[in-house]
């Protein structure tokens, strides 16, 4: 796994779970139930999300090599090893 989708896996955590909340109570559906679901959708989803857009920003990259990513041991990167 890769630095970029990390970081981006947080910011679309809470864009998944605000967006669903703000469409649950837009259709009337007030209370902490449709909360907890907009949350648990927003977790189960988010990495995913963040992994396919990190995906695909770096494949739009021209000065980024693609190559490298099959390169890589282990899926947790290491902290002072250079980016995937």
């Amino acid at each position: 796994m890769d630095r970029l989708s990390i970081i981006l896996t947080l910011m679309t955590g809470a864009v998944i779970t605000g967006g669903l909340v703000i469409l649950f109570f837009t259709f009337g559906w007030y209370g902490w139930l449709p909360i907890a679901i907009g949350a648990v959708v927003g977790i189960v989803l988010s990495w995913p999300a963040g992994y396919v857009i990190s995906r695909r920003i770096k494949r739009t990259d021209p000065q980024w090599d693609e190559s490298r990513v099959e390169r890589v041991e282990s899926t947790v990167p290491k902290p002072d090893a250079p980016e995937v």
